[in-house]
């Protein structure tokens, strides 16, 4: 009986072993910690608070180099929204497309490196309908492919 249970503990393990092994990446959302794009974002929480402006979500991503980062937030017909997004200083351009519930671009942003605004992206959106919109960041980066520093920011402007 013994020799029976370890035989199935261990298939049991082999089992558990074998599908870690052929399991697929799965991309993870971490934050990052940048100082540079730190300080613009006290400037812009600063500067949007004084406009009325109220912060509703905030978030630091590590991306990747050419990979949209999709971030998806529920929106409310009628309320104007303001949107940035911050990528790393040393990239060379930044996209922002942001997508309605049935998948139809709303909004798309594009700057380059030596643009006024450079590595900031900000947009202001209402919208027509109260569902989920996909807010889908990227920035290129020629030297640096892992590791970037992003920065998202969702404002809702107070009544």
């Amino acid at each position: 009986m013994t020799l029976m249970k370890k035989l199935f503990f261990l298939s049991l393990l082999l089992i558990i072993f074998s599908s870690t092994i052929f399991s697929q990446d799965v991309i993870r959302l971490q934050s990052c910690n940048d100082d540079f794009i730190k300080k613009q974002v006290d400037s812009l929480k600063g500067l949007y608070s004084n406009d009325g402006f109220i912060l509703l979500k905030e978030a630091s991503i590590t991306m990747e180099s050419e990979f949209e980062m999709p971030v998806v937030v529920p929106l409310n017909e009628g309320t104007w929204y303001q949107f940035v997004f911050i990528g790393e200083y040393s990239s060379k351009l930044y996209e922002v497309r942001m997508y309605d519930w049935n998948e139809k671009i709303v909004v798309y942003k594009k700057h380059q490196w030596g643009d006024v605004d450079g590595n900031v992206i900000s947009y202001s959106y209402i919208p027509k309908f109260s569902e989920f919109h996909m807010m889908k960041p990227v920035q290129v980066n020629k030297k640096k492919k892992k590791n970037l520093c992003g920065y998202v920011m969702l404002f809702k402007k107070a009544k």
